[in-house]
């Protein structure tokens, strides 16, 4: 049947999204391997880390889980962050070397939308997880007579449900609206995965307020923990200030300088995909920086709350049966 003569409309009375719309069908993940001259090998090293961050992830949750010691607010929420991590980098790095692999390239819809959402939701919840822990190191160095009471396990468990709720809704505003867009003949997307800026420049439709409103919802989302990892690191530095024992000064900023590092590489990150504008943005920087957060940041995470924390090391020799030599 013609569809012209049921709309009375002709080719040219058909807005251009509509004319280039092809339905519902699979997206190309273009990727960063074509433009490697040695991709296999660029594959392998990402492959070792992958593994690498998985397996540092895994041990410094079964160190946490196996010693007694650890079995702190603290704590508890450094596995959390490991446990978001080993997921982190599950959502992208597997469909990644599978194509590469395979050789094919090609995302469903659905696939891509699920991609989407947990991408989003994971790492929505990070961001304030971060926050969540800095406000546990500000509470423990600020009032240690009270620590156990304002930060009992069942705060714990509420502060990792909101951050949690927060990403999950997070993910959901972002993968409904933007997978809801038409989009052209061209469904190329230049990235390794469905990441929400990529995939909106492949609309056909206007896409500039909702660009803008994510842009606001990304501000806001940030400059909430921002805030709060802020005052909470003031306050603990006046406090570090003021302490009369250097070895106490000491192991407080060797604590909270761990954190503060994960939040530089993880919130730097976040920073320059969703909230610089688009003219600081080309396909081949946007890979790299999404390369750095989403593969290198879960390997980089246990290391820095392992190699520098002497309660994480002394588990770790401890299950692997090593004693001290004094």
């Amino acid at each position: 049947m013609n569809f012209y003569l049921n709309t009375h409309e002709t080719p040219m009375d058909i807005p251009t999204w509509m004319r280039n719309y092809t339905g519902p069908s699979d997206f190309i993940l273009v990727g960063f391997f074509s433009q490697s001259k040695h991709p296999a090998l660029l594959a392998v090293v990402i492959f070792v880390v992958f593994l690498m961050a998985l397996s540092g992830n895994v041990l410094l949750i079964l160190l946490i889980l196996s010693d007694t010691r650890l079995h702190t607010p603290m704590y508890f929420f450094i596995s959390q962050l490991s446990l978001m991590d080993m997921m982190y980098i599950s959502v992208t790095v597997p469909k990644m070397l599978m194509d590469q692999v395979l050789g094919s390239h090609k995302i469903s819809a659905v696939a891509c939308g699920m991609q989407m959402f947990l991408y989003v939701t994971i790492g929505g919840s990070e961001v304030f997880l971060l926050a969540a822990m800095s406000y546990d190191r500000y509470v423990a160095i600020c009032y240690p007579l009270r620590y156990p009471v304002l930060m009992n396990h069942r705060v714990c468990l509420l502060l990792m449900s909101v951050c949690w709720f927060l990403g999950s809704l997070d993910g959901y505003i972002l993968t409904s609206v933007t997978m809801t867009f038409p989009f052209c003949e061209s469904r190329e997307i230049y990235h390794f995965f469905c990441e929400v800026p990529a995939v909106t420049k492949l609309s056909c439709s206007d896409t500039w307020f909702y660009e803008t409103l994510m842009y606001l919802c990304c501000v806001l989302m940030l400059l909430i923990p921002v805030t709060v990892i802020s005052s909470s690191y003031s306050s603990i530095l006046l406090t570090v200030h003021r302490m009369n024992s250097a070895e106490g000064r000491k192991k407080a900023l060797a604590t909270c300088s761990s954190h503060m590092t994960v939040v530089i590489l993880f919130y730097g990150a976040a920073i320059y995909t969703y909230m610089l504008p688009a003219s600081f943005h080309t396909p081949e920087k946007d890979m790299v920086v999404s390369v750095f957060y989403t593969i290198l940041t879960p390997l980089l995470n246990p290391l820095i709350y392992s190699l520098r924390n002497k309660n994480v090391t002394e588990a770790l020799k401890k299950l692997l049966g090593v004693r001290p030599l004094f």
